[in-house]
């Protein structure tokens, strides 16, 4: 299988349902396993200002579809969603148990199915205990109902301290993470170190534990690699560093004859630890870029000077 995941955030807001069906079967075909997707997605792009329509047209796919829910991996969040239109990022559902049991059985409904692969904590929320949440989350894996629990978007020590409580098991962590590394100290939402980014710690991490899976999103950094007047490279990124990691890339893709996103996608997949990027798959092209970038496979001495520039 394809150490890949398909994005679906946009999917039944700003793609449409044809598009969306085409985008899923060609991934399905090609050997792709990993759906993943939110019960937020895309609040920000509906008048109603909720989320849910990924997971509604995810659901139509799968009822159009008899036995491709079998032949691939679902993942879903919760924690995110608005509790009223415009309330997000300051009142959002959270992770108290009330939170995740209404979350998880709107999830179910909407997608159409009994049981959701990987379950994600969409970010932490340190108004609820971990105790609770994590009884929560413990009781739907116990029931079969969630195959496996994720933590998205939180601090190393947090993920730590919720599996140290015996109740329940993390083994997946996503947080943003690209060939590009941000500026020490940035302080931001997009590229946050604290717990926004995979970090050499999260590396070390997920290297020592093999039952944990890492999962980056925003891989292609909304395609900056391509040089696009209207995808700039975010300033957080701003650094000698990024020059030469970019010009080294560049070298690459040109001598590989293919993209420099394409590098970027071997690079995370064939490291040590593999890491999985999540991949906004949004058209043919950008399916085509995300397989053949998994296909792609780098020499120990490419990897090195990928590696090795700073």
């Amino acid at each position: 299988m394809l150490n890949i995941a398909l994005g679906a955030m946009e999917y039944g807001t700003r793609i449409g349902e044809q598009e969306t069906f085409a985008l899923l079967d060609a991934y399905v075909d090609a050997g792709g396993e990993w759906i993943d997707t939110a019960n937020c997605y895309a609040f920000w792009q509906d008048p109603s200002g909720h989320g849910g329509q990924s997971e509604e047209v995810l659901g139509r796919w799968f009822a159009r579809r008899p036995g491709v829910r079998d032949r691939v991996k679902l993942a879903t969040k919760v924690g995110c969603e608005p509790l009223w239109p415009g309330s997000y990022p300051s009142h959002s559902e959270g992770l108290s148990a009330a939170a995740i049991d209404a979350a998880l059985e709107a999830s179910l409904r909407r997608l159409g199915v009994d049981h959701i692969d990987l379950y994600w904590a969409h970010r932490d929320d340190r108004s609820v205990p971990l105790e609770e949440t994590a009884a929560a989350f413990g009781k739907h894996v116990a029931a079969g109902v969630v195959g496996r629990i994720g933590l998205s978007n939180y601090a190393l020590w947090r993920a730590e301290r919720l599996r140290g409580l015996g109740v329940v098991e993390p083994t997946a962590l996503q947080l943003r993470y690209s060939y590009l590394q941000p500026r020490p100290f940035v302080r931001d939402k997009a590229h946050d170190h604290r717990f926004g980014w995979i970090t050499d710690e999260v590396l070390d991490y997920a290297a020592g534990n093999s039952s944990v899976q890492l999962f980056a999103y925003s891989p292609l950094m909304s395609g900056a690699y391509e040089n696009r007047p209207d995808r700039p490279i975010h300033q957080a990124f701003d650094h000698p560093g990024t020059t030469r990691r970019l010009a080294l890339l560049n070298q690459l893709a040109t001598d590989l004859s293919v993209t420099p996103s394409e590098v970027v996608i071997a690079w995370l997949t064939g490291g040590t630890p593999a890491i999985t990027p999540i991949i906004g798959i949004t058209t043919p092209a950008y399916l085509a870029t995300a397989l053949q970038g998994a296909d792609l496979h780098l020499t120990d001495d490419q990897r090195k000077q990928l590696d090795e520039v700073w």
